[in-house]
């Protein structure tokens, strides 16, 4: 006989009766910027990662500046899911950060009604391709973008990352620890907002 443990882990990989409607969520960002992280602390089932570990042949590939700890990639997408209301589930798809995996984000974005874009203020200038390669593979998506902390990230206004990043007017930017499940899913729930008010989406 199941246990009530393994009873209750089933039901988990169910979605709630209450659900009326759903929506695939992209999270886009540079290599190593935290969206593995951000999808495994607010995903409500066991997130699905394609996570390889690094070798030497991604040295003076990949920039591994700032992240010395890094061990593990993923070279495919992430998958996790979040009910953020009883009537609303969110299927969450994290894209590769590496260059070299950039042109699987236009199959990912299909059918996507928003795309949350992590960046690291230790390395900005990262944010700015990956913006570029959001509107050349996903253009016109409804986006939000979501400043992951780290210990020595320098503080920046959010109104002057907004103004520095180009970012189109009503753009949110929230800060959060993609480690943290109550900011990240209030970043989320900024994004379906933002999406919500842009493009009528789930209305």
């Amino acid at each position: 006989m199941a246990s009530a443990t393994s009873l209750d882990q089933a039901a988990d990989r169910y979605v709630a009766d209450t659900v009326q409607r759903s929506a695939k969520i992209l999270v886009v960002g540079a290599f190593g910027v935290g969206k593995t992280t951000l999808i495994g602390s607010v995903s409500e089932i066991e997130p699905l990662r394609t996570e390889e570990a690094m070798t030497t042949a991604s040295v003076g590939v990949d920039d591994l500046a700032g992240l010395d700890a890094k061990r593990e990639t993923t070279v495919a997408m992430d998958f996790g899911r979040i009910t953020v209301r009883p009537e609303l589930v969110l299927y969450l798809f994290g894209t590769p950060g590496q260059r070299r995996f950039w042109d699987l984000w236009e199959g990912l974005a299909e059918g996507a009604v928003g795309a949350l874009v992590l960046i690291d203020t230790r390395r900005l200038e990262q944010s700015f391709e990956v913006l570029d390669q959001l509107e050349t593979h996903t253009a016109g998506l409804p986006f939000a973008v979501a400043v992951n902390r780290f210990p020595d990230s320098p503080g920046h206004d959010t109104a002057e990352l907004s103004d520095a990043l180009d970012l189109p007017p009503q753009t949110p930017v929230i800060e959060c620890d993609a480690r943290g499940r109550s900011e990240s899913i209030k970043a989320l729930i900024a994004l379906v907002g933002h999406a919500l008010s842009t493009q009528k989406v789930l209305s």
